[in-house]
């Protein structure tokens, strides 16, 4: 088994330092960092990347900051970070249910007359999103409250709470058990099947961005060669992550394989170019132009 050689320019700019990787310790990027975590390319490209983990906000910071050179990053960080380009071939999208994007209110209370929302201050792509449908379900200046990813501790300050990845799957696992101990009702909105019913486009959450003067076709390769070994390798990710987190391997083996989506397709491309437009029209984000000049290689 072969990897693809870093081309000499990039060779000659880090000739003495590997490239830093701002990564996510998520469940749903785990099929994308299979060989950067697993014999027999782990080492070689240990040679290459220094691995840095951290939150999906994280990563655009440390982009933004010159901290890292590539990171795996929400997509909303594109049009505040003017000069990043996209590694083309991985995301991390959905073309219908995710389970991992949720918008959860008490069943008491309608969109439109929901006072605050608890936003997850892992995510900066969701909440972007969330600011779009509030806009839809005419409430769209109701307050966000930057709060970390628990959910009975953002409904006992807000209204209703966003959460993102591992603590949203967690959440709609503790579900009944959660009824069962607080008598409340709820409503979990799936935020990517929401999307997908507002456009019919795939809800995109992220991609590998690369700092300026960093991206090449090689480069590239790296990337979307160990997506495609993780996804020739999920029962052994499901295996690895059903010792991390109390979900269930089923969960786990459809979440991996049914719920997201990796390959960065053209109808990933049209539902980013959606969203950056909707967004400058809802005010949540700077108007941006995405279009296949983003990519770091077309």
């Amino acid at each position: 088994m072969s990897i693809s050689p870093v081309s000499r320019g990039l060779r000659q700019r880090r000739a003495d330092h590997p490239l830093v990787l701002s990564a996510i310790r998520f469940l749903n990027p785990a099929p994308l960092m299979w060989d950067f975590e697993h014999p027999p390319l782990n080492a070689r490209l240990a040679d290459r990347y220094q691995l840095k983990w951290m939150l999906p906000s994280e990563c655009a910071d440390q982009l933004a900051s010159g901290a890292a050179d590539i990171g795996l990053v929400p997509i909303a960080a594109l049009a505040r970070t003017p000069g990043l380009r996209i590694l083309p071939g991985c995301t991390i999208a959905s073309k219908g249910l995710v389970r991992s994007l949720l918008l959860v209110r008490r069943a008491t209370q309608p969109l439109a007359n929901l006072r605050s929302v608890a936003a997850d201050t892992a995510s900066r792509a969701t909440v972007t999103y969330a600011r779009i449908f509030f806009h839809q379900w005419g409430n769209p200046a109701v307050p966000f409250v930057p709060m970390a990813g628990n959910l009975d501790a953002m409904l006992g300050r807000a209204d209703a709470a966003i959460l993102i990845g591992d603590p949203a799957l967690m959440a709609l696992e503790d579900r009944a058990a959660r009824f069962e101990r607080t008598g409340e009702e709820l409503v979990y909105h799936d935020l990517a099947t929401e999307w997908h019913t507002l456009t019919g486009l795939p809800f995109v959450s992220a991609v590998w961005a690369v700092a300026p003067g960093i991206a090449d076709e090689s480069l590239a390769e790296d990337f979307i060669q160990s997506r495609d070994h993780g996804l020739r390798n999920i029962d052994a990710l499901v295996a690895e992550w059903s010792r991390k987190l109390p979900l269930s391997a089923q969960t786990i083996h459809t979440y991996l394989t049914a719920n997201i989506h990796y390959v960065l397709d053209e109808e990933c491309l049209a539902g980013m170019k959606a969203f950056f437009r909707m967004a400058a029209d809802a005010g949540a984000l700077p108007r941006y132009d995405f279009s296949m000049d983003a990519l770091a290689v077309k």
